[in-house]
């Protein structure tokens, strides 16, 4: 690392002097402008807009404008300004370190001890640690005044930047001014929600996931030019995401918790999972009117052959007369047929399909060939009719 400022810690009558270092460093990819017809690099000139001249960075001054007057401020005018010329971190307060809020801390700083005897830098490292505090310091840094805390990082001292507090603006939404209700049972399940995934922060285990995938972006593009297929580099599409609007607060806690919990905790608890619940729903309720539909069909077949049975024998004692023994079984069979059909397609119609098809159509005994179950159940009540009307 390389010092980019030197000063002096003001602790009292006590000097601590220090080097200045960068704590925090980018790591995203760097990427410049190019012209997307033949690739060339897009650079900016600056360029007088008076003459028409490009400028060179050394012939350029800084300027205020007000009311139409514009005052040209020289380096060495700037220069001039007494806090730009300090080289004093100034402790003015010490404070806990609660009282600072996070979102002034501005920039860190690693300060290391400039003089052979870092005694200075010790003592006072060790008299904020033995007081719990954070030091409040005023100093300049590139042609700025700026309010910093001092505090301690693994035995080194670090110096955070600090927002002044004109520069933090003020939250005002009146949407938040609404009257919202908040039941006990959402705050209940919001509890346990953050309770479920509380633990230890560990920096370490959070990843830049853009910049691994512009990484990734890169290195597939080198290798594949402009037969880039971007679905296929990240196997989603590109610019997909969820962007999915909340609508019942009370189900989106509970998914979250279930998610959290794997459906654990929720089953012992006598919950399911609304994801799980909705697929059990939807078995269950396709099952339950298969297995209804198979009863009905069990039963239309059973209360079928009993009928096409009553009516084979009234049939046989009809035709005693006219035909011979034999013509009453054959004309059973497709009989007995086409009423098991008609009671498997139709329950209540079952009763005057069975007694109308008695020998009607002959189409019904093709159909008899292939519901071979239905047939075999149907010849044997008609088998024991025929033995019956012999001693008639």
């Amino acid at each position: 690392m390389r010092a980019i400022w030197k000063g002096a810690i003001a602790f009292g009558l006590v000097n601590v002097p220090v080097k200045v270092y960068s704590a925090t460093e980018d790591h995203d990819i760097s990427l410049h402008q190019v012209h997307n017809a033949d690739g060339g690099r897009i650079r900016y000139q600056r360029r007088c807009e008076v003459c028409g001249e490009v400028v060179d960075y050394s012939d350029i001054e800084k300027a205020f404008e007000e009311d139409g007057r514009t005052v040209v401020l020289s380096k060495d005018e700037l220069k001039s300004i007494p806090a730009e010329n300090s080289h004093e971190i100034e402790v003015v307060q010490f404070v806990p370190s609660e009282q600072l809020e996070p979102m002034m801390f501005e920039k860190s700083y690693y300060l290391e001890p400039d003089s052979k005897s870092p005694k200075a830098y010790v003592l006072l490292r060790r008299a904020l640690e033995d007081t719990d505090r954070v030091a409040i310091v005023q100093f300049a840094l590139r042609e700025k005044t700026r309010l910093g805390a001092l505090r301690i990082k693994d035995d080194v001292l670090v110096l955070q930047s600090l927002l002044w507090p004109d520069e933090v603006r003020e939250a005002n939404f009146p949407s938040l001014d609404a009257d919202i209700r908040i039941s006990s049972q959402e705050r209940d399940m919001s509890a346990a929600l953050v309770e479920s995934m509380a633990a230890d922060f560990d920096p370490a285990s959070f990843t830049d996931e853009y910049q691994v995938q512009l990484r990734q972006l890169i290195d597939a593009k080198l290798e594949q030019g402009e037969s880039l297929d971007t679905e296929e580099t990240f196997g989603v599409e590109a610019g997909e995401g969820g962007k999915g609007e909340v609508i019942d607060l009370m189900e989106a806690l509970k998914r979250s918790l279930d998610r959290k919990r794997g459906g654990g905790d929720a089953a012992a608890a006598g919950g399911t999972g609304d994801d799980e619940a909705d697929a059990g729903g939807a078995e269950d309720g396709e099952a339950k009117p298969a297995r209804k539909a198979a009863g009905s069909r069990a039963a239309a077949s059973k209360t079928s052959d009993s009928r096409t049975t009553a009516s084979k024998t009234t049939a046989a004692k009809t035709s005693a007369s006219r035909t011979a023994a034999k013509t009453g079984t054959d004309d059973a069979k497709p009989a007995a047929t086409s009423a098991a059909k008609s009671g498997t397609s139709r329950t209540t119609a079952s009763k005057s399909s069975a007694s109308k098809s008695t020998a009607s159509k002959s189409a019904a005994s093709k159909t008899a060939d292939t519901k071979s179950t239905g047939t075999r159940t149907a010849e044997k009540p008609a088998a024991k009719t025929t033995r019956a009307r012999k001693p008639a």
